[in-house]
């Protein structure tokens, strides 16, 4: 058993000893309904479609005569099917524990993180960085240090595991779909907020355990992202890096064929930039520009490194209007170079959505 485990399951045993009885709980329901105008141009993304979303969200919690919080979180799906359900334990003095499926790991708190309007790039074009530490979704744990303060800075601590990072989730008593490709996942990551400025890095890593073909050697995959925000007034700007390298072996692509994040063997380098506009209590607008670059590497011992690179650009302009309840948003993103193909024809995906929330 590595350092980690070791640590983070002293410390959940550490708090579970300390529990006591339950003096006091709620549940609440709450939720939206959402429907939309899809619109896009060029390549495959040429429909234009009418959807309706509704999310029910089922939270509860209570708190122990000791100080000890737990809570749960369950979102329900259109079809009643669960999307996502979270149990956290909170201490009074060290740290929270959060277990559960889907959106729960700390990879949600950094990749994208630059101000926007609306929605994140990702919704109108799948992007690498939308996918750094996904892996680390569901059959995991999550602690969550308690908040120090150094020179003034307040400073937050995430650390996760997962027996089997493979993004396959299992219900209480069960167990997850065995993988035979990946094992142990691991991630890291730390906030650093200081007046305005928020500061955000994040790695995580799992095993590969199959080569990918005969006499390949194994390589384990990482991802990492780092980002920063300021805000001044009603205004929010943003930078975001991410690296996804999923540990493939392979030949290099080339520049006309269209690259799939976690399939390709090359690695994605990725920036994201924003600006964000407050115009008022009800209205804010937001541009954001994202730059994908795939790296084609031959991943021999040589380590080779090609001029076959080709960058994925994305040109994004939001818009939200809310009053109450209800909201109206709004996005058009310009994508060049789709999936790091040259060959592919530029997309325009439109987006108009009307939202109600109770």
């Amino acid at each position: 058993m590595n350092n980690f485990k070791k640590i983070g399951l002293t410390a959940l045993a550490g708090s579970l000893v300390t529990l006591g009885s339950a003096v006091a709980g709620e549940m609440s329901v709450s939720g939206g309904i959402n429907a939309t105008l899809k619109m896009g141009k060029g390549n495959d993304n040429t429909g234009k479609t009418i959807g309706t979303d509704r999310d029910v969200t089922f939270s509860g919690s209570g708190e122990l005569d000791n100080g000890t919080t737990f809570s749960m979180s369950a979102v329900m799906l259109d079809n009643y099917e669960l999307s996502a359900s979270t149990t956290t334990i909170t201490t009074p003095s060290m740290g929270s524990f959060s277990m559960g499926t889907s959106t729960g790991s700390a990879s949600y708190m950094y990749d994208e993180e630059v101000p926007q309007a609306y929605e994140q790039v990702s919704d109108g074009k799948q992007t690498a960085a939308n996918l750094v530490g996904n892996f680390m979704d569901n059959n995991y744990v999550m602690y969550t240090a308690p908040a120090l303060e150094f020179m003034g800075a307040n400073v937050q601590a995430h650390l996760g595991f997962s027996y089997q990072a493979s993004d396959a989730g299992a219900g209480d008593g069960g167990q997850a779909t065995y993988s035979g490709t990946y094992g142990e996942g691991q991630e890291a990551g730390v906030t650093i907020t200081y007046d305005a400025l928020k500061l955000g890095f994040y790695g995580a890593e799992r095993e590969n355990t199959t080569p990918v073909g005969t006499g390949d050697a194994v390589r384990d995959e990482f991802n990492g992202v780092w980002y920063a925000k300021y805000s001044f007034g009603p205004v929010s700007i943003g930078y975001s890096e991410s690296y996804l390298d999923a540990g493939l072996t392979g030949s290099a692509e080339a520049t006309t064929t269209a690259k799939a994040e976690r399939t390709a063997a090359g690695i994605f380098e990725g920036e994201q930039m924003s600006i964000a506009f407050n115009v008022n209590d009800n209205m804010s607008i937001s541009y954001t520009q994202s730059e994908e670059t795939y790296d084609a590497q031959d991943d021999a011992k040589s380590a080779v490194t090609t001029d076959d690179d080709v960058t994925e650009t994305i040109d994004a302009l939001q818009v939200a209007y809310s009053m109450g309840g209800m909201s109206i948003k709004a996005y058009n993103m310009d994508v060049t170079n789709p999936d790091q193909d040259e060959d592919q024809a530029d997309q325009s995906v439109t987006e108009i959505a009307l939202g109600f929330a109770f």
